[in-house]
């Protein structure tokens, strides 16, 4: 079971390839691949498999109050979405009838809330409007591409 944190359901719509570190996009591609596989997901509060390789930073932003407010934003959106009630523990079959939903509410900016003032919003901003070409969740291969055609990876600090 992939273990996310709720605003990573919205991240992982339009992943690519980057990140904050070498090690960070090494684990994403990881998850990505049991996403694409069709391992559930688990819903938790704080940080998840997706954090992992950050939280030895002593300054590692996945406790901050901003992080936790977006997880609220998009853990109403997406059980408003779904239909159901969605809480810390709830497990969400991950298949591909999943990403269609969530990928069109994302785009017509339903499920964006939790998105307002992320440093990524431009990147996911560029993935959702070329129809998610190069996003690696939700795909069936084994060997993603490094990034989606015509992205090239943003230095991070």
């Amino acid at each position: 079971m992939v273990r996310l944190r709720p605003h990573h359901l919205l991240c992982m719509l339009t992943f690519v390839g980057e990140g904050y570190s070498p090690a960070f996009v090494a684990n994403y591609r990881r998850l990505a691949g049991r996403l694409s596989a069709g391992e559930p997901i688990e819903i938790v509060s704080g940080p998840d498999d997706i954090c992992a390789p950050l939280l030895s930073d002593e300054d590692a932003h996945c406790f901050g109050a901003s992080v936790m407010g977006r997880d609220a934003a998009a853990l109403a959106d997406v059980a408003r979405l779904l239909g159901r009630r969605l809480e810390v523990g709830s497990v969400i079959a991950s298949d591909p009838a999943l990403f269609r939903r969530l990928r069109r509410a994302f785009s017509l900016g339903t499920t964006r809330r939790a998105c307002t003032g992320c440093e990524w919003e431009s990147l996911c901003d560029r993935i959702a409007g070329a129809g998610y070409q190069g996003a690696l969740v939700g795909r069936r291969e084994l060997n993603p591409p490094e990034t989606a055609p015509g992205i090239s990876a943003r230095p991070r600090a």
